[in-house]
């Protein structure tokens, strides 16, 4: 089968399509045979050596898929052979078949395409845990998303609205800003030609923002110590900005704040058996909210499986919006 493959620490130049044996399910996994794969920033720090795991060499990137099943292991009974699914595997999925554990397959909603569903599980999952698990996000809050117009800030623009919150955006440029307000944003910021803390005082009337979703790092976590309202709460998903900042604890003091991180997949290894039923409801939620039209994925990029490489250098380099998936023949 074809697979992008990861052969020393690198950037995407460094990966390379190759031919290499399908994998084989073992006891409670299941056998995808892929049809497209999600793209994440995640993917990028993972070849380079730099990500929370570093599988052993050669390996492929790629943390979600969707296909077809094609074959289980032993004991698995929720899915079977010929399911349409979305799929976790933490690393393999940039092939044309790739295995997940049986608690991370979900069976697709029937008017849910296998390119939108590759793009789905880990950007809504993040968000919808973000907002609920973590900042308790609640119907008239006001929510300021970050980076509202990459893959996980897109969708937790989306899930705000669905949770009832007034969403304040900021993105880099007008066009990623027309993107945000397209999937729901109430109010944009410009952080390349506005000042943050500024414009967010002005459409609160001074009062501040109840939750803060922050993939970014660096300045803008900063700005959003400033204009946190009292008894916020600020989640960090990342630091795309490349600064990982220190927060002085006197603020979070003196304004009652809560500053919290949220690595979704980390769930999966420190509380298996808690977030297998977690994650169960929380897919059943965003599946109810995409059929009924409150979630509208953006893939702002597909491309072929062969050009990996060129996807995650548009990622990387903020040239997409949403999503950008791979896919395969089968796609």
């Amino acid at each position: 089968m074809r697979a992008v493959l990861c052969s020393e620490w690198g950037g995407p130049e460094r990966l390379a399509l190759g031919d290499v044996p399908p994998p084989v399910p073992g006891a409670g996994e299941v056998l995808i045979a892929v049809a497209a794969a999600g793209v994440n920033f995640a993917d990028t720090l993972i070849i380079a050596g730099k990500y929370q795991e570093k599988p052993a060499f050669p390996f492929s990137p790629g943390m979600e898929v969707a296909g077809m099943v094609e074959a289980v292991g032993p004991g698995v009974t929720r899915v079977a052979p010929g399911a349409r699914v979305m799929g976790l595997t933490g690393w393999g999925g940039f092939a044309e078949k790739a295995v997940a554990r049986e608690a991370d397959v979900f069976v697709l909603p029937e008017t849910m395409d296998f390119v939108t569903a590759a793009g789905f599980p880990v950007t809504y999952g993040t968000a919808h845990g973000a907002l609920v698990w973590r900042a308790e996000l609640k119907p008239g809050e006001t929510l300021l998303v970050h980076g509202a117009a990459g893959g996980v800030g897109l969708a937790t623009v989306e899930v705000g609205k669905a949770l009832g919150a007034t969403v304040i955006a900021t993105a880099g440029g007008p066009d990623k800003l027309a993107v945000a307000e397209a999937h729901g944003a109430d109010q944009l910021i410009d952080y390349r030609r506005e000042d943050i803390r500024d414009r967010v005082k002005a459409l609160t009337d001074g009062r501040g923002v109840d939750v803060v979703f922050d993939p970014v790092g660096g300045d803008v976590f900063d700005a959003s110590l400033r204009v946190a309202a009292w008894g916020a709460r600020l989640v960090v998903i990342g630091f795309a900005a490349g600064r990982v900042p220190q927060i002085p604890a006197n603020i979070l003091l003196i304004k009652n704040l809560a500053a919290v991180g949220f690595y979704w997949g980390s769930y999966r290894k420190h509380a298996p058996d808690l977030v297998t039923d977690l994650v169960t409801a929380q897919v059943a939620q965003l599946f109810d909210w995409f059929e009924a039209g409150k979630l509208k994925p953006h893939v702002s990029h597909r491309l072929d499986l062969a050009e990996a490489g060129e996807a995650l250098t548009l990622l990387s380099g903020r040239k997409s919006t949403g999503k950008v998936v791979l896919t395969t023949s089968t796609a």
